[in-house]
């Protein structure tokens, strides 16, 4: 069980990095890669939690990137917008029933991710965000299906 979370993490994080590189330069790669890493963690180390569930890791991570679009936009300054993203996000994944921890990486990667996440403004949520999300749960589930009992029923 332990080898599947690895090379299911491992091919998670290898299909997201590939798909952000295509679409990012360098640098945005390097910075949303660590929430993504961070999803890939939880996901398939503990599969059974609840911050690990569809749900919190799609909607977790979209809220976080929306919070952190949003504060990098209406707030001039880098720290304090990050300084503010971190408790919005946060409490909007509680709201939202969607406590996804990595999403507060997300959230900063949306204000310090560089130019070439800057420049995709909330066009963020959907790519790099979403799909790597949607990357990450597609092989997360496909990881179960090899186990003795699927983790997200």
């Amino acid at each position: 069980e332990v080898m599947i979370s690895v090379v299911g993490a491992f091919f998670a994080t290898l299909a997201a990095s590939f798909f952000s590189h295509s679409i990012l330069s360098i640098d945005g790669t390097s910075m949303i890669l660590a929430s993504t890493g961070a999803s890939a963690m939880l996901v398939f180390g503990l599969p059974n939690s609840p911050a690990s569930q569809p749900w919190n890791l799609v909607g977790g991570n979209l809220v976080s990137a929306f919070v952190g679009v949003s504060c990098g936009l209406l707030v001039g300054n880098d720290i304090l917008a990050t300084s503010l993203a971190i408790p919005l996000a946060m409490v909007s994944m509680y709201k939202l029933r969607c406590m996804h921890p990595p999403g507060g990486a997300t959230a900063v990667t949306a204000i310090v991710g560089g130019a070439s996440v800057q420049n995709l403004g909330y066009a963020f949520l959907l790519i790099p965000v979403f799909f790597n999300s949607i990357i990450i749960l597609s092989l997360a589930l496909a990881a179960g299906m090899l186990r003795e009992k699927n983790p997200y029923e």
